[in-house]
């Protein structure tokens, strides 16, 4: 299961589309605290967030998944784009960290990453 996280639902509608076109199973939640508070985060094989979000932001996210033990891949994607914050989501192990707009192509290039059995361990 993929998990989309972004507080745009026209976003997520579109992320979710293209993740589903893949045949893959995917959820939204409009904010990073919808998400960790829901079932599917126990299930959530990739998680595709935005980075700036009301409440936690997508690199926050990705640290209370690693904090809490979790090593699901993580795809970051923003429309602000910040070189601190690109280097600290990539150090933290983000498999992927997006500019908007993308193309789709790029997105399933990253999910194909995030989801491959040879991934190195986080």
């Amino acid at each position: 299961m993929i998990a989309i996280v972004d507080d745009d639902e026209s976003v997520r509608i579109a992320t979710r589309s293209l993740v589903r076109s893949l045949g893959l199973t995917a959820h939204t939640f409009a904010s990073a605290e919808e998400f960790l508070q829901s079932q599917h985060v126990n299930e959530c094989s990739c998680v595709i967030t935005d980075v700036q979000m009301p409440g936690l932001s997508g690199v926050d996210l990705q640290s209370r998944l690693a904090a809490e033990g979790r090593d699901t891949p993580v795809i970051l994607m923003t429309a602000f784009a910040d070189q601190a914050v690109e280097a600290r989501a990539m150090k933290a192990g983000a498999v992927c960290f997006l500019r908007k707009p993308f193309e789709g192509q790029t997105l399933v290039k990253c999910l194909e990453e995030a989801l491959s059995p040879s991934k190195p361990a986080q």
